[in-house]
């Protein structure tokens, strides 16, 4: 399986992250995903499922941000298309980024702590790492569920993954 994200520079584009106009921003939180294409999906897949983490907010906040996580995409999903996050153009269902947490904010508006949230790297360039999952099934996860949930529910059903690191300006 391969993925694929357009960088401008080396960068992910500033419209989906930290530098993002304001129709682009929801209550100071990027909110619009960028595109992603997917090929060489291996056959027997049910349902593509993601991951957008920021392991190098590690030294800064203490962990590492969740910036995305869905699930349950169909099989058949070769493109999923900027601010599919927030428009529902491909269905799935969101899991819970690291907005709600009490170290984060505990902000409470699913708009904002179940959908894309958008690299805000505080302190230089980081390195986020995507992953695209095909699996041998659609997932009982329902909408907010946590990072934790979900890996414990792909476990035995991963037919094959991609990752990309994709690098975000401070």
């Amino acid at each position: 399986m391969n993925i694929s994200v357009s960088l401008e520079n080396g960068l992910l584009p500033d419209r989906y992250g930290k530098h993002a106009p304001a129709d682009a921003m929801l209550d100071g939180h990027p909110c619009v995903s960028f595109p992603l294409s997917i090929d060489d999906v291996p056959e027997g897949t049910r349902s593509l499922a993601l991951t957008f983490l920021d392991w190098d907010a590690i030294p800064v906040g203490g962990f590492c941000w969740i910036h995305w996580i869905a699930c349950n995409f169909p099989a058949e999903t070769r493109c999923i298309p900027e601010n599919a996050s927030a428009s529902g153009a491909v269905p799935c269902v969101q899991g819970s980024n690291s907005d709600w947490s009490p170290l984060a904010g505990s902000h409470t508006d699913p708009r904002i702590i179940h959908r894309y949230a958008g690299p805000y790297p505080p302190d230089k360039t980081h390195d986020y790492t995507l992953t695209v999952y095909a699996l041998d099934c659609e997932l009982d996860l329902a909408e907010g569920y946590y990072l934790n949930e979900f890996r414990r529910a792909i476990r035995g059903h991963v037919l094959a993954e991609a990752s990309l690191e994709l690098p975000s300006r401070a």
